[in-house]
């Protein structure tokens, strides 16, 4: 019980605008996840960004299981296989940015869809969690079976070969 392993993997593109640009973004999110994204919308009005309430202006994806492992790995190449011990939370969760998604290994540029980055946030947890998520008899992690930062850092430097240190 004690053994870690990822639980989930959210995949995000944000481009600030409905139409066009949050179509090209769900179709290159679909190319690389293989999975169907679904659109967030804008929680308030920003007048500067042009961005109206309920209007629809990012797409993301949540990977689990070995779609997750897949795509994570392909993601941490992307960026040089090293993460900033900053992108660590205290409960052992980290996200890292890919500037370009054609960085991603085996993804082809498009002309007609462009360049955009995104955000890759995962989750580190291990068996047991989801005595928190159920909905009968639900309870709370006790703090001895969390995951601390340290933890982490260790199970994804030795699972995937990454490098955690300040080179970003």
């Amino acid at each position: 019980m004690r053994e870690l392993k990822i639980g989930k993997v959210v995949v995000n593109i944000s481009v600030g605008a409905s139409g066009e640009p949050l179509d090209n973004a769900m179709t290159i999110l679909q190319q690389i996840t293989g999975q169907q994204p679904c659109q967030r919308v804008a929680k308030q009005t920003i007048r500067q960004f042009n961005l109206r309430k309920k209007e629809p202006m990012a797409c993301m994806v949540t990977l689990r299981g070995d779609r997750a492992e897949a795509f994570l790995e392909k993601a941490l190449k992307a960026v040089d296989e090293t993460i900033n011990p900053k992108s660590f939370d205290r409960n052992g969760n980290f996200a890292f940015g890919i500037k370009e998604h054609i960085d991603i290994p085996g993804t082809r540029y498009d002309p007609r869809l462009g360049i955009t980055g995104m955000d890759v946030m995962v989750t580190v947890e291990r068996p047991g969690y989801s005595v928190n998520r159920r909905k009968r008899a639900q309870a709370k992690v006790g703090s001895g079976h969390r995951v601390t930062p340290e933890e982490s850092m260790g199970f994804i430097s030795e699972a995937f070969g990454v490098k955690v240190g300040t080179d970003q």
